[in-house]
Parts: structure tokens; sequence; C-alpha cells
């Protein structure tokens, strides 16, 4: 398994989507629509303009549609799934509206999102068949797609979208509007490196491991499970602590170096469940006062050359919900961890982020959630990231 990779790691794919209203306020669902696949589905790289057109397949009012790329960690399965949801919460009501009273296929509809694409697969399932099997009879459709994917090939026409829509036949109105809807702001557009930070048990290593599946981040975590002197440093502090933070310091710094060094194609961002500066902490915490002040002149020379984060978030939890988690985890070298030394890592973290210039740090109290568990919790601490920026 390399390094920063985890058996859960997800397949991230790219995904096209048609977005439609023809009932109330239409440009304002489209954007709720926009807002919700973000939300719910993945992150918004591109929107078509919006347009105007003639209801397709029956006599109905006229509608406003536009197109959206998504990239989404999650299946084609569960993306039908979550559009079907964030129809409902928006006000559809397939149940009640599929047909019209003359047993017309077609009826008018608060919001009305297809998959069109997901990637070059084709997908014939009873409840999603993708690419959108009626898509090449739509000029409307083909019109805002071909704004965005104007050479994607259609991988069963095998032709390109421009193609498709230069031979579509449909005549009916479409027309561009000077209206727009707004990309929602994401963390692949405000941050290229994100550290997480927290003290041991706050949950720092299964945030990063989170926003590295769902924004297709590259991971940078860290290799304690490898450090000889850590299970020997819990059973003996005074003896261990100068060569454990040492070792500590050497590998942080050549991984921190390797891997923010290293440009991927392949990744949006960075995200890391440490910083250099965790070793500063720690050493200080643990080693006495002659053995910090070498330990500080090394740490010195090595710190001038570590990229520094575009934002440092602080995961704070309770000393209760800490050792709750160092039990539960089960690390047998963790199992006598005091709680006055959790007390004061937690003292160094906060003077180090009042003292450091230049950090621009952001402490979440996560003492009261479970960001693993419950999406409601996950999405919080995304937002005050996310909204932190500045």
């Amino acid at each position: 398994m390399p390094f920063g990779a985890h058996p859960r790691m997800k397949i991230v794919r790219t995904t096209y989507f048609s977005i439609g209203s023809n009932v109330g306020n239409r440009l304002d669902h489209l954007q709720a629509a926009v807002d919700q696949l973000a939300e719910h589905v993945g992150h918004i790289v591109r929107l078509s303009s919006v347009y105007r057109s003639s209801s397709w397949g029956y006599q109905g009012g006229e509608y406003l549609n536009m197109c959206a790329e998504v990239s989404t960690a999650l299946s084609p399965e569960l993306v039908l799934e979550n559009i079907l949801r964030i129809e409902s919460n928006l006000g559809r009501n397939r149940v009640d509206g599929q047909k019209s009273k003359k047993n017309l296929p077609y009826v008018d509809r608060i919001l009305d999102i297809d998959l069109l694409f997901v990637e070059e697969e084709i997908i014939f399932y009873k409840d999603l068949k993708v690419p959108h099997p009626r898509m090449l009879y739509r000029k409307f459709l083909l019109l805002h797609l071909s704004e965005i994917a104007s050479e994607f090939i259609h991988p069963i026409a095998k032709k390109s979208i421009r193609t498709c829509l230069e031979q579509c036949t449909d005549d009916g109105m479409v027309e561009k509007i000077d209206q727009k809807v707004n990309k929602p702001p994401s963390l692949l557009d405000r941050y290229n490196y994100i550290a997480i930070e927290g003290n041991i048990g706050s949950g720092k290593t299964s945030l990063a491991r989170k926003m590295g599946d769902d924004f297709n981040a590259k991971l940078v975590l860290e290799r304690f499970s490898e450090n000889p002197f850590l299970p020997k440093f819990y059973a003996d502090e005074e003896r261990y602590a100068f060569p454990l933070e040492m070792s500590f310091l050497a590998d942080r710094y050549h991984q921190l170096s390797d891997e923010l060094g290293q440009f991927d194609l392949f990744k949006n961002f960075i995200v890391s469940d440490y910083y250099i500066f965790k070793s500063l902490i720690f050493a200080q915490v643990t080693l006495p006062q002659e053995e910090f002040k070498l330990y500080r002149k090394m740490f010195d020379i090595m710190y001038k050359e570590i990229p520094k984060p575009d934002v440092y978030v602080y995961l704070y939890q309770d000393t209760d919900r800490l050792l709750e988690n160092i039990k539960k985890r089960g690390r047998t070298y963790e199992q006598n961890i005091k709680e006055q030394y959790l007390e004061k890592i937690h003292r160094g973290y906060l003077a180090f982020i009042k003292s450091t210039e230049g950090l621009n740090p952001l402490i979440i109290d996560v003492s009261d959630m479970d960001f693993v568990a419950s999406e409601k919790d996950y999405r919080s601490v995304l937002n005050q990231i996310l909204n932190f920026y500045r």
C-alpha cells in the first residue's frame, strides 16, 4: 500500500449533469440544485451558462436549463440516490407528478436533475442508464453541455458532443440568458495545503483521510507506527525522550520535504495530519531544558525549508474524550498515557499557536462531534475550514 493510501481509498470520477426547472423561481431552483450537488455529490468543476428553452416532449411551461461537471468519489448508484434526494428536498414530487392527466410522460417540474455521463462508462440497470438514453435528441441539453465538454466523446455514439449537437434535428427554441448560476466555493478553490493537528486521539488522521477521499487530496500521514522508540518512550520517558524526538524530527522533515515538494497531477491539493512544529511542541514537553536547547537548534535549521500550510487546523478535544478515544483504538503502547501528559501537550499547542506568526490557525472544538460517524458533524468541520479562508 503506497504511503498516504489506505484500504478505503475511493475512485474519483468526472460526471456531467443536466439541471432544469420550469416552475416557480427557476433560477433559484437551479442555484439550489448546484449548491446541493456540491454538498452531497462532489466538487463542482465547471458550470455552463443558463439557457431558456421550450418544454421537450409535451406542452408545458418554458424551462431554464444548464449543465454541471462534477468530480465525485461516489459510485454511480449513490450519485443517482443523492440526486433523487436533492430533487425531493427541493420540492419535486415524483410519485404524484410522474404523468399528467392526459397520461403524457412529462409534466412541469420544480427541478429535474439528469445524470448524463460517468466518464466513459456505459451503465444499463433498471433504474440507471448512462449515458442518458434521450440526450442525443435534445438540442437544449447538447447546447449547454457543449459549452463545458464539447470534445467529450459519447461512449455509444462514438462522436464528440460538438458533433452530436451539429447533427441533432431537434428544432425546439433554445436561447442563452444573461443571468448566471454561481459556482459554490470549495476547499479545492481556496487551499493548496491544509495541515490538520491536534492532541493524541483528537481524530486528526480520521479527518485527513475523509477529506482525502472526498476531495481527491494527496494525503501526508505521519508514520508514527514505524518509530521503534515510541513504545520504549511510553515505558521509560526519561531514557528514551531525546532519541524519540530526534528520530521523529528527522522523519517528519524528510517526509514533508519529499511529499510537499512533489506535485501530483492526479490530486487536487494536499492534506496532512501533522505539521513540522508538532516536533517542537512534543519535545518541549518531554525533554529536559539542556536537551531541548540542542534540539531547538536542529529544528530551526530544518524548519526554514518546510512549506507552510494555507491553513493550520487544530482539533480541540477535551481530555476525557481523548482518553476515551485512545482506549478505543487500542494501541498497547498508548494505554498508559496520563491525563497530565495530554494537558501539557494541549498547552504546548496553544502556546505555539499564539506565538507563531504567519501560521493562519483555525481552532475547531470537536469535543461534542463525531465527524467519522455523523455526516452533519463532518460537514460542520468542512464548512468552518471553508469559511475561514482569508
